[in-house]
């Protein structure tokens, strides 16, 4: 936007002419106008000329941005012109032939610069002669559309609890075979492990909180000799087994099917124990498993090699020749409505996936905050700090989040999910540096990262980042994004994605509307945004998005 700015006549002011002429206004450019918010700064460049022969020789004109809002106001950085033969220092403008007026400006932003003016504050003189210039507004209102890419449209990250209802248990034993042979030998059934298997199962049989879920028995064979009198002994093996464990299961009156399975030559189990061996050459053995496929040539090969087979046969394949018997038990959790009772009347009764876990069974913000606090009292559990911290910046208190996020990382320091929390409330308290550094560390977290990288970048003024990292997110900060690089269209398709769409989002489409010389648009959606947010009425009051509907009688009524 142009502004007719009378330099010309400061600088007449300056050379102190008596003659009562004054030069013709010389023309002021202020770019952005309106200012614009960017990167958490509002800033402007400001152009204009000197006339020729009018900037006094000793001349000094000292020009002093300023931006005023709220009944306050801040100064920017102020630019010195000097003219040929003044004895400050300054920009010089030649006297005969004029010069060029140039000054950046730039100001923190806050949140009461909203409605603000931007003024040239002069001081003009020559020598000892100082001459009062009024200031002059050369910009009037400013675009703070980037602020509305708020962190907290963007949804915290959980750390998930453990909690198991049903947890499965294991218990195994083997009963060993002599070569060739598939009778069962005392020796075996009264081993230690064959004991505590039997009373593994009993005690699922019994106990209150566990079930059997299945019990097995597989036989097996060690792969030297002819398959099919392997497959046979594999066979008789697992009946024999599962024969003696079906007596035990009727004296103790369980009534469950023993599953069966038979491996007919164990090659698995055989190269898992020569793996795990000390055997001296045992890469050569290694080596013929990993490229002979057919079973019969493979042990022929393993047999040849006399520097080691007679270990094999006297270590290895004894130990391939048994049964495998496999009880699994299902431990039952708790309840929900335990788990519920217990965290509200006694905690302390609970573990620590279990107490997590009850504050996923509520939606009330106040019991949940009890429990991460009961949480993190009893076992101290950055999870519990995690779950805290996300309440609080659901309900705004940024600085309690950060707290809790931060006591969160001094436990966990490298958590995803905790590093992209604290990122978010970084953000929300215009930190930028340190969301930076806590999002580059949440790769892998359950939220969103792209999107929140998408408001950093819109936070930082990079928009074509933003764009990037946003893809096809709809959200509202996804919107604002399109907004600021005038894809309007694809915006307003944006705003009607939003999956739960709020105040923001029709205050959004109200700018859209704006933007885009839609009025029914603008009046529609302020009324829907005020009716869910009454503190849209004074922004849309204020906002220059709206300035051209300002004396629009509709308009004046929504936001009065």
């Amino acid at each position: 936007m142009k502004k007719s700015l009378l330099l010309s006549l400061i600088a007449a002011v300056v050379v102190l002419a008596s003659c009562g002429t004054l030069p013709q206004p010389g023309k002021l450019t202020v770019t952005p106008n309106p200012l614009e918010l960017k990167g958490g700064k509002v800033t402007a460049d400001i152009a204009g000329t000197f006339p020729a022969k009018k900037f006094a020789k000793k001349g000094v004109l000292v020009v002093t941005p300023v931006l005023k809002f709220a009944g306050k106001e801040v100064l920017g950085q102020p630019v010195t012109y000097v003219g040929e033969k003044a004895k400050e220092n300054g920009k010089t403008v030649n006297y005969k032939k004029g010069g060029s007026y140039s000054q950046h400006c730039e100001f923190d932003f806050v949140p009461e610069m909203n409605a603000c003016e931007l003024f040239l504050r002069f001081d003009a003189h020559k020598g000892k002669k100082v001459v009062e210039v009024p200031e002059l507004k050369v910009a009037d209102g400013l675009k703070t559309l980037p602020e509305m890419a708020k962190a907290n449209d963007n949804a915290t990250a959980t750390t998930p609890d453990k909690f198991q209802r049903i947890i499965q248990e294991a218990t195994e034993a083997d009963i060993m075979f002599l070569i060739q042979q598939a009778n069962l030998r005392s020796s075996e059934t009264k081993s230690a492990e064959m004991k505590a298997l039997q009373e593994a199962i009993k005690d699922a049989q019994n106990a209150e909180r566990k079930e059997i879920n299945k019990i097995e028995v597989a036989g097996y064979a060690s792969p030297d000799g002819a398959e099919k009198l392997n497959k046979k002994l594999a066979e008789d093996r697992q009946k024999a087994a599962a024969n003696f464990l079906k007596k035990d299961l009727k004296k103790n009156k369980v009534n469950k099917e023993i599953e069966g399975d038979i491996t007919a030559e164990d090659w698995a189990g055989f190269q898992e124990l020569m793996e795990n061996s000390n055997m001296q050459d045992k890469e050569l053995v290694l080596s013929v498993l990993a490229r002979v496929e057919d079973p019969e040539a493979r042990e022929n090969e393993i047999k040849s090699l006399s520097s080691v087979f007679p270990t094999i046969k006297n270590e290895i394949l004894p130990a391939l020749r048994r049964s495998r018997l496999i009880l699994t038990t299902d431990l039952i959790g708790k309840s929900d409505d335990e788990i519920r009772e217990l965290a509200k009347n006694d905690p302390a009764a609970l573990n620590v996936e279990e107490l997590l876990y009850a504050a996923t069974l509520t939606d009330d913000a106040a019991a949940k905050m009890a429990i991460y606090e009961k949480a993190a009292e009893l076992y101290n559990d950055y999870r519990a700090y995690n779950g805290q911290g996300q309440l609080y910046f659901n309900a705004g208190n940024f600085a309690e989040a950060g707290r809790c996020f931060g006591k969160a990382l001094s436990i966990k320091p490298n958590d995803p999910d905790v590093n992209f929390n604290a990122g978010l409330c970084a953000l929300a308290v215009q930190d930028l540096p340190k969301a930076e550094q806590y999002l580059g560390k949440a790769a892998g977290t359950t939220g969103n990262l792209d999107a929140a990288l998408g408001t950093l970048y819109t936070q930082k003024g990079d928009y074509a980042a933003a764009k990037k990292a946003y893809g096809k997110t709809a959200s509202n900060n996804a919107a604002v994004q399109q907004i600021l690089n005038e894809e309007y269209d694809a915006a307003a398709k944006t705003l009607d994605a939003v999956a739960k769409p709020n105040a923001t989002t029709a205050y959004l489409k109200a700018i859209v509307g704006a933007r885009t010389n839609d009025r029914a648009a603008v009046l529609a959606n302020l009324k829907s945004a005020i009716a869910q947010d009454a503190g849209f009425k004074a922004r849309a009051a204020n906002d220059i998005e709206f300035a051209k509907f300002a004396e629009d009688a509709d308009f004046q009524a929504i936001v009065k």
